[in-house]
């Protein structure tokens, strides 16, 4: 090289150089920034209320290295805090906030609706997938749009339900195709009900509340119910829940990119088959007392008192919040009566004595072991296992103990709630039915006592208590009656019960083995199956369903 090419190359050189040490910076730069945050994170903000405990950040990301389900994280790293001071402070969601079980606190959080407001993701993390997912809506909006929302959705969400053939008939389908998949895995094999249940679930649900048969119990694999595995699987992934700032970033995490691309396929789907019904195609006629809530929805966005962004988040809200409850706990349903046969018997016997083989409200809200045992199954699996979304509006001192900042999150945990031994005695962790009551009236009165000191929580409680309550505890009722007439079910063998780690609770990987319990014309004999397997301390008394002698099927 000539000194002429020597010296031309020199600019270049003198170049590249301060291009490596731009380089050099933006390295050291994202590295110390990435240790800011760490630290912002790790740091429990010098404000937070100083005689309450705080909760290893680590835990948030327990989901990622440990294989251990909530019931079992709780008892581990929660639980003796929890009793000792009632309240914790906990990284959730991206900041540290403040967890609450004792029932006083909770009881003075739900009472105080101004101070503690209501406000979901779409305030706390409004960039992220979940408020994607959720929006502004009905269940996490606060003052005039809760109010707004409330007077169009509610009279269609607690309206009476007289005619209870549409749920009855989910139900009998829903036995129907569980008898179908047992016949085809064969017997004695083992079956997973985690995906029937789901789609049990959207269909009632939306024959319900939305107008539509979504025909999820005609076939599997329709894609709406499809969305809703996936959706749930993608929510609740430990280091996208505990670092939702990560979400700002979807160029950066493919999958995240596909996570939002879900979400939008699920609103506009949704949206479609809705306005796509065929009663609203063929200008069916709706009486006001049959209308429901995408009805009362509707109108509301014609007469311009909601606009299409709010119709679609209340649509959604409707269809997510009104199956998953029942989805969740009719899992835990199978798991528990699989395993606890004497409740099992104890139920279909009670079931079988009232001679009805179509139940009206008024048939299954008269059983006593059948109220009884959906209460301790939403004690001890409440499928909204724990919430954090209030908003402290100003400073508080949450039951004249704890000061708590402005702008804090809080929020409750129902199973620390509900297994307390403070609360619900040393056997709390225990499935009783009968501890609520041997008579309907004082079941239910116990039921009401208990949720308005704080004790049980699975509905939230006071001015923001779940206004679909009533419809998720008769379809239980109607799906528990349908079930118990007509099977009855085992748990795979060696299998052992493990929750969810995060989110939704309800065990994981559950198989069960169901037997039908055959028909026959004799009045009153003891329930057998059709393998002539005796149902135990049952005797069925069902005039237009009975059951077989066991020497009939010798």
């Amino acid at each position: 090289m000539t000194p002429l090419e020597i010296t031309d190359a020199l600019p270049s050189i003198g170049h590249l150089s301060n291009l490596e040490l731009g380089w050099g910076s933006y390295i050291v730069l994202t590295i110390l920034s990435f240790i800011g945050f760490l630290y912002w994170c790790l740091k429990v903000p010098s404000n937070m209320p100083k005689n309450i405990p705080s909760v290893p950040i680590y835990l948030s990301l327990s989901g990622m290295f440990s294989s251990m389900g909530q019931d079992e994280i709780y008892d581990y790293y929660l639980r003796d805090k929890m009793e000792k001071y009632g309240a914790v402070k906990i990284w959730f969601a991206g900041q540290w906030s403040i967890l609450v079980t004792r029932p006083d606190l909770v009881t003075d959080m739900f009472r105080n609706e101004d101070l503690y407001a209501k406000a979901g993701s779409q305030k706390k993390i409004p960039w992220g997938v979940i408020a994607k997912l959720v929006g502004d809506n009905i269940i996490n909006s606060h003052g005039d749009d809760w109010r707004l929302y409330t007077s169009i959705m509610k009279p269609g969400i607690q309206k009476r339900i007289f005619d209870t053939t549409p749920l009855v008939d989910k139900s009998r389908k829903f036995v129907d195709v569980l008898l179908k998949d047992q016949e085809t895995a064969g017997k004695g094999s083992a079956i997973s009900v985690i995906s029937l249940c789901q789609r049990y679930a959207i269909a009632a649900m939306g024959e319900s509340f939305l107008d539509v048969d979504f025909g999820t119990l005609d076939r599997p694999g329709v894609r709406i119910e499809v969305l809703q595995t996936i959706i749930k699987g993608t929510l609740f992934i430990p280091i996208f829940f505990s670092f939702p700032q990560l979400d700002k970033y979807p160029w950066l995490f493919k999958s995240r990119r596909r996570a939002f691309d879900h979400m939008q396929e699920f609103e506009d789907l949704l949206c479609e088959i809705v306005r796509n019904r065929p009663n609203l195609k063929n200008g069916k006629k709706i009486a006001p007392e049959d209308e429901l809530v995408v009805h009362m929805l509707e109108r509301a966005l014609e007469e311009g008192k909601i606009d299409e962004r709010q119709f679609r988040d209340n649509l959604k809200i409707t269809f997510l919040t009104a199956h998953e409850n029942a989805q969740q706990l009719m899992n835990s349903t199978f798991y528990e009566l699989g395993f606890n046969q004497t409740v099992q018997n104890k139920l279909r016997a009670e079931i079988l004595a009232t001679g009805v083989t179509d139940p009206t409200a008024d048939t299954v809200n008269k059983l006593p072991y059948l109220t009884a045992t959906v209460f301790e199954l939403l004690r001890l699996y409440p499928p909204v296992s724990q919430l954090i979304n209030r908003v402290t509006t100003r400073p508080a001192l949450l039951g004249n103990q704890i000061a708590i900042p402005n702008r804090t999150w809080v929020g409750w945990n129902a199973p620390g709630v509900h297994t307390s031994t403070k609360v619900w005695g040393p056997d709390a962790k225990k499935f009783i039915p009968e501890r609520w009551g041997t008579d309907v009236d004082a079941i239910q009165s116990k039921f009401r006592r208990e949720g308005v000191r704080g004790n049980f929580i699975s509905f939230n409680g006071h001015s923001r208590k779940c206004l679909g309550q009533g419809f998720v505890l008769l379809q239980m009722k109607i799906v528990l009656f349908e079930m118990l007439r007509r099977v009855r079910w085992d748990l795979q063998d060696g299998y052992k019960r493990k929750l969810t780690s995060g989110g939704i609770l309800s065990p994981v990987a559950l198989k069960v083995v169901v037997h039908e319990l055959e028909q026959t014309p004799s009045k009153t004999e003891k329930l057998v199956d059709l393998n002539g397997h005796v149902a135990e301390g049952t005797q069925g008394t069902n005039a237009d369903c009975e059951w077989s002698r066991p020497e009939a099927l010798a």
